[in-house]
């Protein structure tokens, strides 16, 4: 283990990426500047913020975007990476396919800009995304896409099943 706490969060990210099926960027120099912004804004806020994106120190109001941010596992999905680059998916990783440029999916003013969350969930037939069901574990998950790796037992991404 390293005694730069930079390398060592790097590190430690880098396991607990791989042990969920993902995968931090392979450009070791390009990732380490991304843990650093990390430690900065965990330092300073008190929480790791995306270091792409601007925090506002109120940790309600930033929760969207504390690393690994709501918005990673859909530019996975999309453009093979993360906005800021820190998480790639496999064949980026693998160097199968280039990352794609990737839009801002945060709305204007953070979650403040979102609709509020429901309470109770909504009426059946009225969900605001889909669930997916691993047909392995029966994990649920609630997002447009099914992820690429089952976070609890690790099946393909075409082991999910729409669910509701």
């Amino acid at each position: 283990m390293s005694d730069d706490p930079i390398t060592a969060r790097r590190d430690r990210l880098s396991r607990e990426a791989e042990s969920a099926g993902y995968h931090l960027n392979p450009d070791a120099e390009f990732s380490l500047g991304l843990v650093e912004g990390l430690l900065t804004n965990e330092q300073r806020y008190g929480y790791p913020s995306c270091p792409c994106r601007l925090a506002t120190g109120d940790g309600a109001r930033d929760l969207d975007i504390v690393c690994p941010c709501d918005y990673r596992d859909p530019d996975l999905a999309e453009f093979g990476a993360c906005y800021c680059a820190l998480y790639v998916s496999g064949e980026v990783w693998e160097g199968k396919r280039p990352a794609r440029p990737i839009p801002e999916r945060r709305p204007p003013g953070g979650l403040e800009g979102r609709d509020p969350a429901p309470t109770g969930g909504p009426p059946p037939g009225e969900a605001r995304l889909p669930v997916w069901r691993c047909r392995v574990c029966g994990y649920l998950c609630a997002r447009d896409e099914p992820p690429g790796v089952c976070p609890i037992c690790k099946a393909k991404k075409e082991r999910f099943e729409r669910f509701w």
